[in-house]
């Protein structure tokens, strides 16, 4: 089943097509996977790393930068088309099925970019935004605390006025790409004295600073992609403050507005590549006669196109001129859980093999032991599955609010 769009977006898919086979370099599908799924670490995500840096991709970079399709869904008077969310879906899944990566600007295309478009001050925006498409500031997220998990309002890292600058002194967790990264969007806390809040303030630093060390976090699948941080009194300009001193909260809401949205309406399309490559695995061993493992990949084929049909009803929504609401966290609940299970039946049905890492240096893996071990963290990151059910389950089911403990007993 598809929807039927209308005249104007089967015009425009058609066009972006044509762009495409016009614009794209001949190597540069075959440089790497670029539609590799988000839980995807190890060698995988040093394989693009690697395809980012070739000649070809350079070009791509520069086609795209020139047709203002490098964030295409920010304003025109930003650097982009200002491309509504059915037409970013469009171009999302034209840009998939062709082979060729989107080149996007990472966390500050999609969480900083509109931050800034949406608090930042007319000088804020013609300073930050240029810098982002160009890639000359690469972002990475300073929320999360070792000591305050899912609490966002909990963060003590402070910020503190010093004239015309603020000094940032703390520590965050699970930074993903900190080692590429030139500048950290910090939530701090700026007055201690406020109700946790409304004294919190929304902060860009430079993140290659003296000031600031990090250290890689290992993960189970052997890749570092996470980082702990160390900001001992960095320094940026009072200017960084987005959103103004103690207003961070509302900025921080606007960003994780955007982090949860996700990419609902082309999800499905990687992990139905995924199962038909684990198909063919249980093909080549001999399982497909099985019938507990035809029950397993009836489940898998199952979830997919649930997955499929969810996003065709985001895009329904989309056209319809209405933002998705609780349906993200269904979304993101659904994908995470069948991600994390269809590891183990992968596992399952390579058998014995799958308990021996494959030789050489740098704690290789296979494919599906890092599937494996790489897709539990897709149950946390973004928001964990047991907030995403609290969600559903107030938001969209009007069911009573999970009890929280009183304060009286939580201090026993």
């Amino acid at each position: 089943m598809d929807l039927d769009l209308g005249p104007d977006v089967a015009r425009f898919r058609a066009e972006l097509r044509e762009w495409i086979a016009a614009n794209a370099p001949a190597e540069l599908a075959g440089l790497a996977d670029w539609n590799i799924a988000a839980t995807a670490g190890g060698y995988q995500g040093r394989q693009l790393a690697a395809a980012a840096a070739h000649a070809a991709y350079q070009q791509w970079q520069r086609a795209l930068r020139d047709a203002r399709l490098i964030c295409p869904q920010w304003p025109e008077e930003f650097g982009g088309q200002g491309m509504d969310a059915v037409r970013m879906a469009v171009l999302n899944e034209e840009f998939y099925q062709a082979g060729v990566p989107r080149v996007h600007r990472g966390m500050g295309e999609s969480l900083v970019g509109p931050s800034v478009i949406v608090h930042g001050t007319p000088e804020q925006r013609a300073h930050f935004l240029p810098r982002i498409i160009d890639g000359t500031d690469v972002y990475c997220q300073g929320f999360s605390e070792p000591d305050f998990g899912s609490d966002l309002a909990g963060v003590q890292t402070r910020g503190e006025v010093d004239g015309d600058q603020i000094v940032v002194t703390g520590q965050k967790i699970w930074t993903s790409g900190a080692a590429r990264a030139n500048m950290m969007f910090v939530l701090c806390r700026t007055d201690p004295a406020a109700e946790k809040h409304a004294g919190l303030s929304y902060v860009l630093i430079p993140f290659n600073d003296p000031a600031v060390t990090y250290r890689p976090v290992r993960q189970m699948s052997g890749a570092a992609e996470f980082c702990e941080d160390f900001l001992d009194g960095v320094r940026a300009p009072l200017f960084n403050v987005i959103g103004g001193l103690n207003n961070g909260w509302r900025v921080a809401m606007t960003t994780l507005g955007h982090e949860r949205g996700g990419r609902a309406t082309v999800q499905h399309l990687g992990f139905e590549r995924e199962f038909w490559e684990l198909v063919e695995t249980a093909r080549k061993n001999g399982k497909t006669s099985d019938p507990v493992v035809r029950q397993q990949l009836a489940w898998a084929y199952t979830g997919v196109q649930m997955m499929k049909f969810s996003g065709l009803r985001t895009l329904a929504t989309l056209a319809e001129g209405r933002q998705p609401g609780p349906e993200a966290s269904v979304a993101k609940l659904m994908w995470s859980e069948y991600h994390r299970r269809l590891g183990e039946i992968a596992i399952g049905i390579v058998g014995s093999a799958a308990m021996l890492r494959p030789d050489g240096s740098g704690y290789p893996t296979t494919s599906w032991q890092n599937v494996f071990l790489s897709s539990r963290a897709g149950t946390i990151y973004s928001g964990t599955s047991e907030i995403q059910r609290n969600i559903v389950a107030e938001r969209a089911l009007g069911l009573p609010k999970e009890p929280r403990p009183s304060a009286q007993a939580s201090q026993r």
